[in-house]
């Protein structure tokens, strides 16, 4: 009987790399921002912490940042087309309804995380690009996911601002009421 001999298994070098330190944020597509921002207040009891809106000069898109624990929503509606980024807002909308349009993910390094990610096979949607304002700097990168929604890699590791450059803190004259909205 003739003996076969297997050559040993070789494993590839272990990858140090973590290129997803976790979530950052769940940002959804809703057709009026103010009116789910207040249910989110209200009924969910979620803390509204910062603002984008015609108010603060972003003449597009009206977005109400939530958070709940490590949890962090953004809650975006349309005011009117006029870049990519409202297109895809309308777009979802009037494709899928109201839902999930990202899937925000912490990096400690947007360009090192894109490249890893698309070297293993994500398709790039935007690469690596910087967001600045008095706060500092957010390196944000995007790439697609199998279904309607896509990831966007942030790192904030330069940024100390409540959500994303554009985004202030909420006035209180746009802060969504807390009381009931059953009461």
């Amino acid at each position: 009987m003739t003996e076969i001999s297997a050559a040993p298994l070789t494993q590839e070098p272990a990858d140090d790399f973590r290129p997803i330190t976790g979530p950052d944020a769940v940002v959804l597509a809703v057709h009026d921002a103010r009116k789910a921002a207040h249910y989110y207040s209200a009924t969910l009891a979620m803390r509204c912490t910062a603002y984008s809106g015609p108010e603060n000069g972003n003449p597009e898109t009206c977005a109400y940042v939530f958070e709940t624990g490590p949890a962090r929503y953004v809650l975006t509606s349309v005011v009117q087309v006029l870049t990519g980024h409202g297109r895809l807002i309308a777009d979802h909308l009037a494709r899928y309804g109201e839902g999930i349009v990202d899937l925000a993910l912490r990096v400690p390094d947007a360009y090192a995380a894109f490249d890893y990610a698309v070297d293993r096979g994500a398709a790039p949607i935007a690469e690596p690009y910087e967001l600045t304002d008095r706060q500092g700097t957010v390196v944000l990168a995007v790439i697609a996911t199998a279904g309607a929604a896509r990831h966007t890699l942030v790192d904030r590791t330069r940024y100390r601002g409540p959500y994303l450059p554009g985004f202030t803190p909420v006035p209180d004259r746009l802060r969504p009421p807390t009381t009931s909205l059953l009461g």
